[in-house]
């Protein structure tokens, strides 16, 4: 630092800065004082000077040094007390990660050692990808692998089971493996033996079989722990014949059929809520009658066109038409019925009359007698040209067409022992007549439709009676006295259930009673009981519902509360959750799935750290299969990033033949297919597809059947249950094709929260979706072959959308051999 020195006084003044002239009389006097030893006042008065300066000097240093020093002292005595404090005061945040955020211990070496062990002991063909790899190695909390079809998944979660077991020590009764059918665990169980043996632990068949389960066998145990729940049954396995024990809790989500064990509950429930119950008894009758009633026929059809010419001629000898058909009634003692008055009301029919046969003043209906299909279709009457059962086919086209009044068709004998149950209140064999819900594609026994009904609102994690509270009809909609007495049945159903001995529940009453609205009741597991969810593996996770999910999420939540005091003593600690799915295989939304919770993994299932691989290799299929494929089903939101790629060994690429629906054609093929010893899947949308090519198959079918069970190529299914199947030729019979518009699955879709925001239909566009889906499952069973079958696209409404509106054209991965007029 440069000091600055003060000016002096002028006899301070240095000699040296001094004019020239003053300098030279100032060193000649000076000298001679000097030399007469006299005082030199100069020069005192520049020593006083020269001390003036340097005490200055030295004074400005000590000063600035110590005024530094101290001044820095206060400085930082004023910024050790100053309030740094927020000015907004928050509240902690929360932690609402599902694991705690911890490792797999997997060291270089570790790895190093699992891979040489897998090089030794498996085949070179079962060998892991750098993606299966990245799976079977993933040490965070959670895991998401994406595997298309064809991804070799089943070895790579073995690996991994072995790794956790083998490798680090965990022991098998802290995690599980979850399949979604029978058939996919029993595959599974058979893989992981094989694989334990090779590295020298044999499982044995009931250590494997604790290990891999379904959802539904792994929750019957947990409800089963509540105080005087021991003996619980599920009413999804209830059967006449008593079940292994093995099975237990093994059965298929997706199977919706009633037997008779069920049925009997059933309709005993109903018998007892109609005797006690006024207001049930109220809402059944307009379903009753809806039911009952003959549908209605657009009067520009073509049969009623065709038979509005013979109006009058028809009118004219319709009573004796009525005369004879309840001579028939009659003589089969189905008329009278008890509860319809006789009565010949004319009504008026495309400006004719005509006449019913009686009225039924509980449901404010007209009855009109039918043919029943049991007698003789030639009976006529006495100089008609036409038999019987024509001229009734030519009324009944009519009243359907033109008339105003509610009318019954009783069809057949039965239907008329059936309508007089209902009338009689003799509810002990059930409601007696079908229904069908707007959206449904057919209709079915009442109960079973509620059944089906409470099961998908159950399934989006809806309880039945809130969701039924929340609903809206128009007030001339009989679905909306459906779904008054559905609350109401299913209510009673489920107290009644649960007085049997033992006591029986729904599965998915089980699941609610440990989900994410009752996490009070995890209170009451010991962690015995907890403990084999810690470390979860899930097969086909595009399939879960909303239901399930909660359970998961829950489950997970409490194991991660309770700590490491759950863990004491073992070698399995904390807890882990690997899904793996594909989403463009989801095709179970009509059960209550979504594929949001695999397609939103990491919001779903919040964790500190996530890991996502994906498995791009497909080792079934050529890639024109892939391709095909994959063009179908890329117009449905789907993962970002997707594209398999054909691996193993080289195929021959031929591309996806589209053909018109020709029995002739597709049994040609199939016989050269079979005679090559190919194995074959035929798979159809719909059971009148299977029955109209079964006679022309049956050569090939027979001889299928003689073969022993392992040696059998032909298998015939649905292409729901051929997931997870293949063959070497495939042949889909029919399209994938979206009909019909659910307003109350609509509803209640909204409700779960699934759909876009402010989406009117996103139960109907979720389904849009899944057609392509469920064509892409189709053509994706195929190793080298695939055939489909079309019918002709002339007579196709433009609100129903198909998967095969997606073939393209001048693509090589498809052949479209179909023609104009086919």
């Amino acid at each position: 630092m440069t000091q600055h020195i003060p000016d002096l006084p002028e006899q301070l003044v240095p000699e040296s800065q001094l004019p020239w002239f003053k300098r030279l009389v100032a060193r000649m006097f000076g000298g001679g004082l000097s030399r007469l030893r006299v005082q030199h006042a100069a020069s005192w008065l520049h020593g006083q000077a020269d001390g003036f300066r340097s005490g200055h000097g030295a004074g400005f240093d000590y000063g600035f040094k110590e005024g530094h020093a101290e001044g820095f002292e206060e400085g930082r005595q004023v910024l050790l007390i100053s309030d740094t404090r927020p000015q907004v005061l928050r509240a902690p945040g929360i932690d609402d990660h599902l694991f705690d955020d911890w490792r797999l211990p997997l060291s270089p070496e570790l790895k190093k050692q699992i891979k040489a062990d897998v090089a030794a002991l498996l085949p070179a063909y079962a060998q892991p990808s750098a993606a299966q790899w990245k799976m079977i190695f993933s040490d965070t909390p959670s895991t998401s692998v994406v595997a298309g079809a064809g991804a070799g998944k089943s070895t790579s979660l073995v690996l991994r089971i072995l790794l956790l077991t083998h490798y680090l020590g965990f022991e098998l009764d802290s995690m599980t493996v979850v399949t979604f059918t029978r058939e996919s665990r029993k595959d599974f169980i058979s893989k992981l033996q094989q694989i334990f043996t090779l590295w020298g632990r044999p499982l044995t068949l009931k250590e494997a079989r604790d290990v891999v389960r379904t959802f539904h066998s792994r929750i019957l145990p947990m409800v089963r722990s509540l105080p005087g729940y021991s003996q619980l049954q599920a009413f999804e396995t209830l059967s006449s014949r008593a079940l292994l024990s093995e099975d237990e809790g093994d059965s298929n989500p997706f199977d919706l059929r009633i037997n008779d064990a069920q049925r009997q509950q059933l309709n005993a429930c109903y018998h007892a809520l109609y005797s006690r119950d006024e207001r049930f008894r109220e809402t059944l009758a307009p379903l009753c009658r809806h039911a009952l009633q003959l549908k209605e026929l657009e009067r520009d059809h073509p049969d009623v066109q065709k038979r509005m010419a013979v109006t009058e001629l028809a009118a004219k000898r319709d009573e004796e038409l009525c005369d004879l058909l309840e001579d028939l009634w009659f003589a089969a003692g189905a008329w009278p019925i008890k509860g319809i008055e006789p009565n010949r009301e004319t009504l008026e029919i495309n400006g004719s009359k005509f006449h019913c046969h009686g009225y039924i003043p509980q449901l404010d209906a007209w009855v009109v007698l039918g043919f029943d299909p049991r007698e003789n279709p030639q009976i006529s009457r006495p100089g008609a040209k036409l038999s019987v059962r024509a001229e009734w086919a030519v009324k009944r086209t009519l009243f359907r067409a033109f008339c105003s009044k509610p009318l019954i068709w009783l069809e057949s004998y039965e239907d008329a022992k059936r309508v007089l149950s209902t009338l009689a209140g003799d509810a002990s064999a059930g409601p007696g007549f079908d229904y069908k819900l707007k959206g449904e594609l057919s209709s079915a026994p009442l109960l079973d439709c509620f059944v089906s009904a409470a099961s998908f609102i159950e399934n989006l994690g809806l309880d039945v009676a809130a969701a039924v509270g929340d609903m809206r009809f128009a007030r001339d909609d009989p679905d909306r006295f459906f779904f008054e007495a559905l609350s109401l049945y299913w209510r009673a159903l489920e107290d009644h259930l649960l007085t049997q001995t033992p006591p029986v529940m729904t599965y998915n009453r089980m699941f609610s009673l440990f989900g994410e609205n009752t996490p009070q009741n995890f209170k009451l597991l010991s962690h015995e009981q907890l403990r084999p969810l810690s470390h979860l593996m899930i097969d086909e996770f595009q399939d879960v519902s909303p239901q399930i999910v909660s359970w998961l999420r829950a489950s997970l939540r409490e194991i991660r509360s309770r700590g490491p005091a759950m863990h004491i003593g073992r070698g399995a600690q904390r807890s882990s959750l690997l899904c793996v799915g594909d989403d463009w295989q989801s095709i179970y939304g009509w059960r209550g799935s979504s594929p949001k919770y695999f397609m939103e993994f990491n919001k779903e299932f919040s964790s500190p750290a996530t890991t996502r691989v994906m498995l791009s290799d497909n080792f079934r299929s050529h890639q024109h299969i892939i391709d095909a494929a994959e063009h179908i089903v890329r117009a449905a939101p789907s993962i970002a990033g997707k594209r398999a790629k054909a691996s193993g060994e080289l195929k021959q690429v031929v591309p996806v033949k589209v053909l018109n629906r020709d029995i002739q054609d597709l049994v040609a093929r199939l016989t050269e297919h079979y005679n090559a010893g190919d194995r074959i899947l035929i798979l159809y949308r719909k059971i009148s597809d299977k029955l109209l090519i079964e006679k022309d198959i049956q050569s090939v079918v027979n001889l299928d059947s003689s073969l022993a069970p392992e040696d059998r190529r032909l298998k015939q299914l649905t292409y729901h249950s051929a997931k997870g199947l293949q063959a070497d030729a495939v042949f889909l019979i029919g399209d994938c094709q979206h009909l019909t518009s659910s307003p109350y699955k609509n509803q209640v879709y909204r409700m779960a929260g699934l759909g876009k925001d402010a989406e009117s239909d996103p139960y109907d566009n979720a389904q849009k979706d899944e057609i392509l889906r469920l064509a892409y499952v189709g053509i994706t069973r195929a190793v080298s072959h695939c055939y489909w079958y079309l019918e002709s696209q002339d007579g196709q409404g433009p609100n129903q959308p198909k998967a095969s509106d997606r073939i393209p054209k001048g693509k090589a991965f498809f052949e479209d051999l179909r023609t104009s007029n086919g």
